[in-house]
């Protein structure tokens, strides 16, 4: 018997492939939210931000920042340093690099290059697409679609039901008639002939999702299609993306006993930073956070099964905390309202109500309610005559050159008035595109240590399909 237990222990040691192996954890839900142009800097400043309205210097933590595995990926594409949404988001959905403006092709544009979700679709998991802008734009498009061009937006609709997925939500589509053939079917023809129910707001979703096998839930009749509304700007009744992913958590859930795979883009973070409106991109991050946080509410029902991971595509607008002074004063943001765009449609309805006849203290007025200018905020004489200089070229003379940044057209009061917050925040912008900076890697649950090391975008979809045994 001595001798028994002694060949048993050396055993052991010479053929430790006999020992039993912990039992290897499976992701069997798969939460994959994708902050569009959330560089390391924006997620910092807004944990700093939150901390200065708390009045103390330092940080409160967003949720997804409390995560075990926290790390950074490079973001360059196959020919540029600089990489667009396009290659960015086939890279953080393919796993492989292509050319800048390119859909879920290789870098030549000839053969297409498959998704994670359509991994994840092949083993039998439910899938869903989710974004707060269109479901045509170019990350969530990268998940499903196969075109040459990013602004192939109906070619890039109709991908979608070939790809099958069980649900794609967001404002809806750019283009539903095709540009260059007009005997080409209506694109929502196309959604209904394949199988999908269009549902509009969360209303009807909620009513009618249950009876549906595949939806496309988006805004209601005269609501935008490009995009929700920023978090700053949102009114009661308005779709929002925690809410999108709360619904797509249910849908995908039910009935349901093989597991599903959710994207979640937080696509207006990169456009507020195109805009180089920090106080609206702090509100962005800060939505983002809502959103994971109905991921962790199912998280801590199945935490062992689940996997939650966090990045961006890249970062956009080089934002940088702190602009000289060892100081930041970020608390001032607090007193913007809206949005800079938001701010250009308030302008253009005083135009349009007292036919271009808009005097100073009207502006003053204006942003005092909407930026604290004045009141909670104390201008120099210097920011004050930057603003009437502003007003008198384009109230004076009627005719008016509009600040163009990639997503929106912005009245120079506008621009100027939100420049001048940021400066009194002491936040700077190197750029309104995008640049090569590092970006955040968050991960939680089944398969989360696969992310630690040094990481590069295309190895994000690789571990999560590790993870999730496709």
């Amino acid at each position: 018997m001595k001798c028994l237990f002694v060949m048993l222990i050396v055993g052991m040691f010479l053929f430790p492939q006999c020992q039993r192996a912990p039992k290897e954890r499976k992701a069997k839900y798969v939460f994959y939210f994708i902050g569009d142009g959330m560089g390391i800097n924006q997620v910092n400043g807004t944990e700093m931000y939150l901390a200065e309205k708390e009045g103390r210097v330092g940080i409160r933590p967003l949720n997804f920042t409390q995560f075990p595995v926290t790390n950074f990926a490079t973001t360059y594409s196959k020919y540029n340093a600089v990489t667009c949404s396009a290659a960015a988001g086939t890279a953080l959905a393919t796993g492989v690099k292509t050319k800048n403006g390119t859909i879920g092709m290789d870098s030549l544009r000839q053969s297409p290059l498959y998704s994670v979700a359509v991994a994840a679709k092949k083993a039998g998991r439910k899938v869903g697409i989710t974004t707060s802008v269109s479901v045509d734009h170019a990350t969530p498009a990268a998940f499903y679609a196969h075109q040459p061009n990013r602004s192939m937006y109906y070619e890039i609709a109709t991908d979608l039901p070939r790809t099958g997925f069980d649900l794609y939500a967001g404002a809806g589509f750019l283009q539903s008639k095709s540009k260059n053939d007009s005997t080409a079917a209506f694109l929502y023809d196309i959604l209904r002939d394949s199988g999908y129910v269009v549902l509009r707001g969360a209303e009807e979703f909620v009513t009618r999702s249950g009876e549906c096998p595949k939806v496309v839930l988006i805004q209601p009749e005269g609501c935008a299609t490009d995009c929700l509304p920023y978090a700053i700007d949102r009114k009661t009744g308005d779709l929002s993306l925690s809410q999108i992913t709360e619904l797509a958590i249910g849908f995908l859930n039910r009935n349901n006993e093989d597991g599903f795979f959710l994207m979640a883009e937080g696509g207006k973070i990169d456009w507020s930073c195109h805009n180089n409106d920090a106080a609206t991109t702090f509100q962005e991050i800060m939505d983002l956070a809502k959103a994971v946080e109905k991921a962790l509410d199912f998280y801590r029902q199945h935490p062992d099964e689940t996997l939650i991971v966090i990045t961006a595509d890249h970062e956009t607008g080089g934002i940088g905390l702190g602009t000289g002074k060892y100081a930041l004063n970020l608390g001032a943001l607090q007193h913007q309202q809206i949005s800079k765009e938001e701010l250009t449609a308030r302008i253009r309805e005083l135009r349009a109500e007292k036919k271009n006849k808009v005097s100073w203290e009207d502006i003053q007025i204006l942003l005092a309610d909407q930026l604290g200018f004045g009141r909670s905020v104390k201008l120099s004489t210097k920011q004050e005559q930057k603003l009437k200089e502003v007003y008198q070229e384009t109230f004076g003379t009627g005719k008016v050159k509009l600040e163009k940044s990639l997503y929106s057209a912005d009245e120079p009061l506008a621009g100027q008035a939100v420049r001048i917050l940021n400066e009194i925040a002491m936040v700077g912008w190197t750029s309104g595109s995008h640049s090569a900076g590092v970006v955040p890697v968050f991960a939680i649950g089944a398969g989360s240590e696969l992310f630690q090391g040094k990481l590069d975008n295309v190895d994000i979809p690789r571990k999560i399909a590790q993870a999730a045994g496709y």
